[in-house]
């Protein structure tokens, strides 16, 4: 019964946070679940702290990184790299794919997924617009790349916080190995919206006029680039990833109040506090799913070893649990096992729930972010297309970064 009513929990969460009843956030979901779990016996309350203080760390950081990225759009980042891709483009749907492509995993990489599906979203399709372009390969890059093109830097992600520290990375080591399977998969998706969308980009654009960039948001890109360089020199000094997203974050604050370009009161709107303790509810009812009897189950089907074989299987079991019961869970779930088989099998499950999500709509919470932000602006992103065109990119680019994966371990010697 225990087993049961924590499964009801999880299960209601996720619906919750799918569906969203009358506008209601994800943690209007989350916290009540895991108050259940706790209060019900489900989960031992100094078990459930410890998961709060085990996430915690990955949530200041996230939240800090969170605020960075709204700084950076407030201070016109975004604007100019829209008008940036506009005059590039030329008029043509096929470069301009290109350039959202390298653009939307430039910034899902440095800014996380959040901002590209968030920031990066309205001001493609504005400039797809705007040039007269077909916007649906536009719109749809930047779901795909907000999910495959995370792999890269352990700030990407949550669910890359997550991973890096169950496999015992520093930044620069996650970041080495987890290249090759970023450029892999991203390759794999640019190859399959070329086919897919094969008539959309061959259409010429319908406004001839090109708009000049405004100026360079100097200030954003360094403090940006300090940033990208304290996480690689922090380890040295001991000083953990979420105190140098926060100096960032400070930086870009002070001069964004300066300048009245954002006002104090919109800070706590860009920390998303609500999103932040949904995450850690969710990990609370997860871990009492576990301690109920799925971690048993689990422990009896999840391959051993880091051949390449063994990795392929962690990455699609890994997408396949993804698919059904969303990212998040799915990360928090398979963690466990596969760190105490090595780093590899850790970043096999990352490159599952990562790139996996492209296959469904329900695959990952920033997906079904990205929908809502598409029908905002009177878009629409049908069931069949998307799931078409995941058939298409997702297992496609699993087993190419999968492979990639395995060839950069074998590189480090980090395949048993």
């Amino acid at each position: 019964m225990g087993e049961f009513v924590a499964v009801a929990m999880l299960a209601l969460v996720l619906v919750g946070a799918v569906v969203r009843p009358r506008g209601l956030p994800e943690v209007a979901f989350a916290l009540p679940a895991a108050i259940v779990v706790v209060v019900g016996g489900l989960l031992p309350l100094a078990d459930a702290w410890n998961e709060v203080l085990r996430l915690f760390p990955v949530v200041a950081f996230l939240a800090a990184v969170l605020v960075i990225s709204e700084l950076c759009d407030a201070d016109g980042l975004f604007r100019y790299a829209g008008a940036l891709m506009a005059a590039r483009s030329r008029g043509s749907g096929r470069r301009l794919l290109g350039y959202v492509f390298v653009l939307a995993a430039a910034v899902t990489a440095v800014l996380s997924l959040d901002a590209t599906v968030v920031l990066l979203t309205p001001v493609v399709l504005a400039t797809a617009s705007g040039l007269g372009l077909r916007s649906r390969p536009h719109a749809y890059a930047c779901a795909h790349l907000a999910n495959a093109g995370s792999l890269l830097l352990p700030v990407s992600n949550l669910t890359n916080l997550l991973a890096m520290s169950a496999a015992g990375l520093s930044f620069v080591g996650f970041a080495g190995l987890m290249t090759l399977p970023w450029l892999a998969a991203i390759a794999i998706e640019y190859v399959a919206f070329r086919l897919f969308f094969a008539a959309d980009l061959s259409l010429p654009a319908t406004n001839s006029s090109r708009p000049e960039p405004p100026p360079v948001p100097r200030f954003s890109v360094a403090v940006l680039a300090l940033t990208l360089a304290g996480f690689v020199v922090a380890p040295l000094f001991e000083v953990a990833d979420a105190w140098v997203a926060l100096a960032g974050a400070a930086v870009l604050l002070v001069r964004a109040l300066r300048l009245r370009q954002v006002a104090l009161r919109e800070v706590t709107g860009f920390v998303n506090v609500g999103f932040l303790v949904f995450v850690l509810c969710l990990g609370v009812v997860v871990a009492a799913v576990v301690d109920g009897g799925l971690g048993t189950a689990i422990a009896m089907i999840v391959p051993q070893g880091s051949d390449l074989v063994t990795l392929l299987l962690w990455a699609f079991l890994a997408a396949l649990l993804a698919n059904l019961v969303n990212n998040l869970p799915a990360v928090l779930v398979l963690l466990p096992f596969a760190a105490s088989t090595g780093a590899g099998p850790v970043l096999a499950v990352l490159i599952g729930v990562n790139v996996g999500p492209n296959l469904t709509y329900v695959g990952s919470l920033a997906t079904l972010l990205w929908r809502r932000i598409l029908h905002a602006h009177d878009q629409r992103a049908p069931l069949r297309e998307f799931t078409m065109l995941g058939l298409l990119a997702t297992p496609a680019a699993i087993v190419a970064a999968v492979v990639a994966l395995w060839f950069s371990l074998l590189v480090a010697g980090g395949v048993g």
